[in-house]
């Protein structure tokens, strides 16, 4: 269990805030953290990681972390820059973790990475290095695992494989998961619970299916083409072409309500 009662003043994306958290993360819980940039995701994992102080206490399986080793914390992070060594190659960024070379080759099978364990992380793309980081961060064999947005550089194809490895993974080393991510499919794919987060604060919590669900029929999308009697709208990541009458004036950039679409 992951207790976290805490409190920072950060610099948020529309001025100064005030990160509270009030939160309980079962053992074996894989949870989501969504919302807005600038509005303390990552710090907040970044305080339990001990990387960040905070007021307040955050309290792991009944021992107090605040003053806890960094070191000792058994934690694998993935960081939104990676964060590898450059001088290492993609095998030694994973054995600087642990000198465990049969999981660091299971690991660069599952990732597809290992024709390239050799490679230095300057050769490599950054859907590359985002797999070596990880990887990496499974060395240890972590009990507690933070993502952030640990898919985003992927195309859709690694994505979705990955998705499922990272569970396995979770399952199998019996992690408690955080992961920060923007994107529905990741969260409906892995997590098991999943929180909003705005302005430095929890505003809504439940499941994947509870949180991106919306009962109304009204959805909003941005005009990316005006065609002469169609404009073609983007709805979350998804494309929709509406036929439009002759006396509506639309821009491209405009903002629009599409009626009679159902999302879940």
């Amino acid at each position: 269990m992951i207790s976290l009662k805490i409190n920072k003043t950060l610099c948020g994306a529309k001025g100064e805030m005030s990160l509270e958290i009030d939160l309980e993360i079962r053992q074996g819980e894989f949870l989501a953290i969504s919302g807005e940039s600038g509005a303390g995701k990552s710090t907040l994992l970044r305080i339990l990681a001990g990387l960040e102080e905070a007021e307040g206490k955050v309290v792991v399986n009944g021992q107090n972390w605040n003053n806890f080793p960094v070191q000792k914390r058994q934690i694998g992070f993935v960081f939104q820059d990676f964060g590898l060594f450059e001088n290492m190659s993609v095998e030694q960024n994973l054995l600087f973790v642990a000198k465990d070379k049969a999981l660091a080759e299971e690991l660069l099978k599952i990732t597809q990475l290992s024709e390239l364990k050799n490679r230095k992380p300057n050769t490599l793309s950054g859907g590359q290095k985002q797999r070596v980081a990880l990887a990496r961060a499974f060395m240890n064999r972590p009990k507690i695992l933070l993502l952030d947005e640990p898919l985003s550089a992927l195309n859709p194809e690694m994505r979705l494989k990955l998705q499922k490895e990272i569970v396995k993974l979770h399952q199998r080393f019996g992690c408690t998961t955080l992961m920060v991510s923007h994107d529905s499919s990741d969260i409906y794919r892995m997590a098991s619970r999943v929180i909003v987060m705005e302005l430095g604060k929890v505003i809504k919590e439940g499941t994947a299916k509870e949180v991106l669900s919306t009962d109304s029929s009204y959805l909003s999308g941005e005009v990316l083409e005006i065609q002469k009697d169609k404009v073609v709208v983007l709805v979350g990541q998804q494309l929709i072409e509406l036929k439009v009458s002759k006396d509506k004036q639309l821009n491209i950039g405009d903002y629009i309500e599409i009626e009679g679409y159902l999302a879940f």
